[in-house]
């Protein structure tokens, strides 16, 4: 069992799944079968303790896995339940041979399904419903759901928890909660996308063998943000390096009454490694903001000051952290876009000032909306970004011509080609930072990344995720009331692997 960073459409692991059975001649039920020995063996070693499994068993080949998990289990000394949410008769093909050798089997029975029936059992196994579910659930098969999560019992969903949709993570009314999910052949992207995240728990993956033809038709729809980056993008720095060796950041903002912002992302940017920054924002800021960080350059500007040398002399501009959208923003966000620096990051009230006028911005330049922000960059409701994360973020790129982070539950980023770009998913963070300057921190953080990395993608990746990886860090304690001040004081471990 692994955690590869390949993930892909439920219709791509099906084509998956026939390319094995038909091209390489591995009969279906073998396939099934290894299925079952994995999670075998992830159950004995998750919940050694366990000694009664009720598995859940519906009418495709999710139920046909939990059949054959049945008689390997009762197999090995373990007291397994069937009980079955469909009626035995209409299983067919593999499903049905499962089904057949477990009534064959030493005491091999199938019970219909009843909720009672959970209480008395240490684990519940969920192979009711398989990556071919789209919502809403029929209600019978809802009752039974809800019977699992009722139980309070640990769960071992097989392939995708029963109820989640398993190219969106969208579920119905209710999907089953479980402890650890165990996926078959290939991630699915509704792992990680939408709800799927919250009712799959820890997801795992077995392979079963299976190995994706080198074909473009079996290219993966995304991919996992992989710790391995870090390292590779951050080696150790060598001893004769300077302040110079490692980047100077601008950081434009702060507009008046608005320290907090550019404060933290210019401190994120040091915490990350930039060798000098600069915050550029109002002059009656300029106490607030040196006097906790003095390590921060900052520069007063005024309604006259011109951004325009200080722009040609940075080598990475973060805007847009406080900048607000008024006369006086408009005409620094005027001014970056007429210099147009190489390499910058645009955030904030900067895209809402790009979205009032779109434009094209260079190769190298990185955009991080939140969802309300997307919208107003597409065009469209928050809702619509939401529903669709995916095309969202690929219109993004495709518009803009530039990196584009979008943020939330599973921040996606999206780079290369414009018309076919790699999107990567971030799987780390928790909801605990879902609070203010969040953002500003992540721009610091890119920002900081960036005057390090020649490369915008490397910089974008690798920045989501050391910003989620010390998110996550700084919820040791607890995710409510994590502020964005406690995940500035993470990154440094993040960034020296």
């Amino acid at each position: 069992m692994s955690r590869p960073t390949a993930i892909y459409s439920a219709a791509q692991v099906r084509a998956l799944d026939r390319f094995e059975i038909e091209k390489r001649r591995v009969p279906g039920y073998t396939l099934m079968t290894r299925a079952a020995e994995a999670a075998l063996r992830l159950l004995r070693a998750r919940w050694p303790q366990a000694r009664r499994v009720a598995l859940v068993c519906g009418a495709g080949n999710n139920g046909g896995d939990g059949y054959v998990l049945a008689r390997l289990a009762q197999a090995a000394g373990l007291e397994a339940l069937v009980l079955a949410a469909t009626p035995p008769d209409r299983l067919e093909g593999d499903a049905r041979r499962a089904q057949d050798e477990w009534l064959a089997a030493a005491g091999g029975k199938t019970h219909p399904f009843a909720a009672d029936a959970l209480s008395g059992c240490d684990l519940i196994v969920d192979g009711l419903l398989g990556i071919g579910f789209r919502p809403p659930v029929r209600p019978e098969t809802l009752m039974v759901i809800r019977a699992i999560n009722a139980a309070r019992r640990p769960v071992l969903a097989l392939d995708i928890p029963s109820g989640v949709d398993a190219d969106s993570g969208a579920i119905g009314e209710e999907a089953v909660r479980a402890d650890i999910t165990l996926s078959f052949v290939g991630f699915k992207s509704g792992l990680f996308l939408g709800a799927g995240p919250e009712h799959a728990g820890t997801v795992l993956l077995e392979d079963l063998g299976v190995v994706a033809p080198a074909l473009p038709a079996y290219a993966p729809l995304m991919r996992r943000i992989d710790e391995a980056e870090i390292a590779t993008a951050l080696p150790r720095r060598a001893r004769e390096a300077h302040k110079g060796s490692h980047g100077r950041v601008l950081i434009v903002g702060g507009g008046s009454g608005m320290p907090g912002a550019v404060r933290l992302a210019g401190v994120a940017a040091l915490r990350t490694g930039a060798g000098l920054v600069t915050v550029a924002g109002a002059e009656e800021n300029l106490a607030a903001v040196t006097s906790a960080n003095p390590e921060l350059i900052y520069l007063p500007v005024s309604s006259i000051t011109s951004l325009e040398e200080p722009l040609r002399a940075a080598g990475v501009l973060a805007i847009g952290p406080g900048l607000g959208t008024g006369d006086w923003a408009q005409r620094l966000w005027a001014q970056a876009l007429r210099v147009r620096p190489e390499a910058a990051v645009v955030d904030a009230d900067a895209l809402n000032l790009l979205a009032r006028s779109p434009a094209k911005l260079p190769g190298g330049w990185i955009i991080t909306p939140h969802p309300g922000e997307a919208a107003r960059l597409l065009g469209v409701e928050t809702a619509a970004v939401q529903s669709d994360r995916l095309a969202a973020v690929r219109e993004l790129h495709a518009r803009y011509g530039c990196v584009a982070v979008l943020k939330g539950a599973g921040t996606l980023v999206a780079c290369g080609a414009p018309d076919a770009p790699g999107i990567f998913i971030c799987d780390r963070g928790n909801p605990g930072m879902a609070t203010a300057g969040m953002g500003d921190v992540l721009t610091g953080v890119i920002a900081g990344l960036r005057a390090q990395v020649a490369d915008p993608q490397v910089a974008a990746r690798v920045g989501v995720l050391v910003h989620a990886l010390a998110g996550d860090s700084a919820a040791r304690g607890g995710q409510r009331g994590l502020m964005a001040s406690d995940v500035v004081n993470e990154l440094r471990g993040w960034v020296n692997p």
